[in-house]
């Protein structure tokens, strides 16, 4: 299998579509969370709504650079989330991410092989393939936090 079509399937396993690993994707925990439990905070942990932004924030942005754009994300702003204030509120951020992970994965399926080794805006970011690896991993480290705040909202609703 060509690099690029196994880093989407993995992204695709991960954000929308796969079971595998996890057993579980953000797409399958995200649908039946209401903005008031996306909202809920419990303890210090997040809540699943900042997940949400936090990774979409890292999708965006590098969706903007495999579109020809700048780097424009910075760490420091990557949990800055706007008041989720109603469904609607909730329901636009759930969309934004979904169509950002879907995009996210085409774009990772139709890049060029020759490409993925090469520096990602600058040496210092590494290539493409350790980003979109990132990306990745990233997405598996919040989606871990994020089914185990769903449960833990899920046991306390009961």
């Amino acid at each position: 299998m060509e690099r690029n079509k196994y880093l989407a399937n993995r992204l695709n396993e991960v954000l929308l579509n796969g079971y595998w690993i996890a057993n579980t994707n953000y797409k399958s925990q995200i649908e039946s969370v209401t903005w008031q439990q996306a909202t809920l905070k419990i303890g210090s942990l997040n809540t699943i709504a900042s997940l949400i932004f936090h990774v979409n924030y890292y999708l965006a942005g590098l969706l903007n650079v495999f579109k020809g754009g700048e780097l424009e994300i910075r760490d420091k702003y990557s949990f800055d989330i706007q008041p989720i204030e109603s469904e609607a509120d909730w329901q636009r951020l759930m969309n934004e991410f979904l169509l950002n992970s879907e995009e996210f994965v085409k774009e990772v399926a139709n890049i060029a092989d020759s490409k993925l080794d090469k520096p990602f805006v600058d040496e210092k970011y590494g290539t493409y393939l350790r980003n979109i690896e990132g990306i990745i991993e990233h997405s598996y480290y919040h989606l871990g936090q994020l089914s185990l705040i769903k449960k833990m909202i899920l046991e306390n609703d009961k």
